[in-house]
């Protein structure tokens, strides 16, 4: 099998998708606009050959290196970057080269967040209301309607970088001022947990591994406010977040991708779908699969690519959190003295890459722990302000 792995030294982590690819037979072809020498070793001996690119945004240039890979080695069989920010790229690619996977005719469905809500309903899921306002009057009468406050944010976008909460008449003036020039929708303010559907399909759509997060706090709030972090994967998963996650992979035809679902959990207990990534969840959270389930994510993951089967068994041993600080903080008890107390819980710990800083923090522990009161105990002392 020959697989095209786009950028595949960032996110850093990532190059053990391409190990694991190779570990499982396939012949892994990379692209990039990274130089060759500034790949990490176990990279360069995972892929059979590196196509280097003046710039990834250069599309003719893409189209070059898969004809080059099309003539040497065959017909490509599977392209991917598992990173929300080249889906696009992916998909034209795919559609031009008739590879499986995410095409130009399906990519509007995982991107735009109006067609997302459009999908969530048809599969009988609730959602907050919403619209794409292109005018100021389309807002107001949006507002008029649900009342403040209200979340915009752009109808393509990844991360939380570019969104605002609007709380009055002068903010909601100043966000139309200010705004990128791209769509965005409006939405009505959902109260709530942010909880996650997190997992793995096999090629026939079915779900192999399912996992969800807890946050501390939101995302946008955290780019925002500069607020600290922690969200954690319990052990258990609620019967009818499984069956709402499930029920969003029919609806978006999710075949043999890691994914990432998001929802509020709000006070009545009801779920509020929010939004669909086709792509693993952020920051160290795949290492927190690992470390909860005593398994090896990047391998199940080739593993279906290659061979079409998933082969670990899920037990759920552990709750596993991710907790962070943040440079500009000062905090009450010393990294040394975090080790030195929690080092039992703690199973990985290591700075963070500044690209992620202002979502997740500046430096980062995970913790594990088959009883969550302990790491609750760490995750405070981790948190404590001077």
């Amino acid at each position: 099998m020959n697989v095209v792995f786009l950028s595949p030294h960032f996110p850093p982590w990532y190059y053990l998708f391409c190990v694991r690819l190779k570990e499982a037979g396939a012949t892994v072809l990379g692209i990039a606009d990274e130089p060759y020498e500034a790949l990490r070793l176990e990279l360069k001996e995972a892929l059979t050959e590196y196509f280097r690119v003046s710039d990834m945004h250069h599309y003719d240039e893409l189209l070059r290196a898969l004809g080059y890979f099309t003539f040497k080695y065959g017909k490509i069989d599977r392209i991917d970057s598992l990173n929300e920010y080249w889906l696009e790229t992916e998909a034209r690619l795919r559609t031009d080269f008739n590879i499986p996977g995410i095409d130009l005719e399906g990519i509007a469905h995982v991107k735009r967040k109006s067609e997302m809500k459009r999908l969530f309903m048809e599969a009988g899921l609730k959602v907050a209301r919403g619209k794409v306002a292109q005018t100021a009057a389309e807002a107001a009468a949006f507002v008029a309607e649900v009342g403040y406050p209200v979340v915009a944010k752009p109808d393509i976008g990844v991360g939380a970088a570019k969104t605002y909460k609007i709380t009055n008449d002068e903010e909601l003036a100043e966000y139309l001022l200010s705004k990128p020039p791209v769509d965005y929708i409006l939405e009505e303010f959902i109260s709530g947990t942010i909880v996650t559907y997190d997992g793995l399909t096999d090629r026939e759509g079915n779900v192999v591994f399912a996992s969800t997060m807890i946050y501390s706090t939101g995302v946008m709030e955290s780019v925002n406010l500069g607020l600290d972090i922690w969200y954690y994967i319990p052990r258990e998963m609620p019967s009818d977040l499984d069956e709402a996650g499930k029920a969003v992979v029919k609806a978006f035809g999710v075949r043999e991708r890691p994914f990432h679902f998001e929802f509020f959990r709000q006070a009545d207990g009801g779920l509020v779908a929010l939004e669909v990534n086709m792509r693993p969840p952020g920051g160290f959270t795949i290492d927190m699969f690992n470390y909860a389930n005593d398994m090896d994510f990047y391998r199940e993951w080739a593993n279906i690519l290659v061979h079409g089967r998933f082969e670990a068994t899920v037990t759920r041993p552990y709750n596993c959190a991710f907790v962070s600080r943040k440079d500009h903080k000062r905090y009450a008890i010393p990294h040394e003295e975090i080790l030195r107390r929690y080092g039992h819980l703690i199973v990985h710990h290591a700075r963070i890459n500044d690209v992620f800083a202002a979502a997740i923090g500046n430096y980062g522990y995970i913790l594990r722990c088959p009883d969550m009161a302990p790491i609750e105990e760490a995750a405070a002392a981790i948190h404590l302000p001077a």
